[in-house]
């Protein structure tokens, strides 16, 4: 039976591909948006990825940081994915507001969806909040591990998502009613079909823009393969309560992206740095630094990522690998 999904912050990133895959599969969606003026450019967006049955998608006006219309947007709503995160655009820093802000807006969403009588809520999580605290490169993270709240380096992103996350699973304790599922992603990368993106295109910008750039290894993951995990783990009834790594099979470090543009995108060579910073040099300026300390944790952390629940519980296979997920981002930066 065809449902009617809400989909916040309907004009994101990986919304977006959200709302391509459910109104593919035939569902119903209603997208939230901040503004009604924003409604054309994601038809228009979804229009030209050739999504089939947009007279399924309709819109509702809501904003993360008030309780105004949250109410009307889940009225006969039968699940929600809870994928806008008020504290986050395009790779700015956030504030202590805004990171709290992230966990008003999360219960903000559970308790309507309470209320309204949803069974279900998918929330887009991350991976920060999982394996930012493992440090032994030999241990494989999955969906039990939890970053420390108190690790050093941990970007006002990361640090907002875990908290939100925390805030998530300890709502749904008292309220057992309300099934919860978090795909906690990678850095996002692939096609996008809007003018957003992702933060972790800023991996990409700075290396096409010759700056300063360590030589970080990074568990990315494409948009559609994080998009595929939220729909499976939306009807799939084992994924109840659960947490999902999305991350491709293997991470990808910067030099291994520089080295791939130059034999992939030829033209593109010219604007790539001719070395990275040596991570020596990180190391000894991360205590002056907040950027270079967040630079510093992720070249000290392990990258040894299971996918293996979204494959068993999901029989979920990414479409991508690391390499794809990276030229895809490329390619959609060019157009853009």
């Amino acid at each position: 039976m065809n449902q009617r999904i809400l989909v916040t912050g309907g004009n994101g990133f990986l919304a977006l591909h959200i709302i391509k895959q459910l109104l593919t599969q035939g569902d119903a969606v209603r997208a939230t948006i901040r503004s009604l003026d924003k409604a054309t450019g994601v038809r228009r967006a979804l229009a030209a990825a050739h999504t089939p049955h947009l007279d399924r998608l309709s819109f509702a006006v809501a904003d993360l940081t008030q309780d105004a219309g949250w109410a009307a947007a889940m009225d006969g709503i039968t699940g929600v994915m809870s994928v806008a995160a008020p504290v986050f655009v395009n790779g700015e820093r956030v504030t202590a507001a805004l990171a709290n802000a992230a966990t008003t807006g999360t219960e903000r969403i559970l308790r309507t969806a309470l209320t309204a009588g949803v069974q279900r809520v998918v929330m887009t999580a991350n991976l920060g909040a999982v394996g930012f605290s493992s440090f032994d490169p030999h241990h494989v993270i999955t969906e039990a591990d939890w970053t420390a709240s108190t690790q050093r380096g941990l970007s006002a992103y990361e640090q907002s998502k875990l908290v939100a996350e925390h805030a998530a699973w300890d709502f749904v304790a008292r309220h057992p009613e309300l099934e919860l599922v978090t795909v906690n992603a990678g850095a996002m990368l692939g096609p996008a079909l809007g003018q957003h993106v992702s933060g972790s295109f800023g991996l990409i910008t700075r290396l096409l823009t010759g700056k300063p750039t360590p030589n970080l290894t990074v568990n990315v993951v494409d948009v559609r393969d994080v998009a595929d995990i939220h729909v499976r783990a939306l009807a799939t009834p084992l994924a109840a309560n659960q947490r999902f790594l999305a991350v491709a099979d293997t991470p990808i470090s910067m030099s291994a992206i520089a080295t791939l543009l130059r034999q992939q995108r030829p033209e593109l060579a010219a604007h790539l740095p001719h070395h990275l910073l040596p991570s020596a040099l990180v190391h000894l300026l991360a205590p002056f630094n907040s950027t270079i300390r967040e630079a510093d944790l992720m070249l000290r952390l392990g990258h040894r990522v299971s996918n293996q629940r979204a494959r068993a519980v999901l029989d979920w296979r990414p479409i991508s690998d690391s390499a794809t997920a990276v030229l895809a981002a490329v390619d959609s930066l060019h157009r853009k």
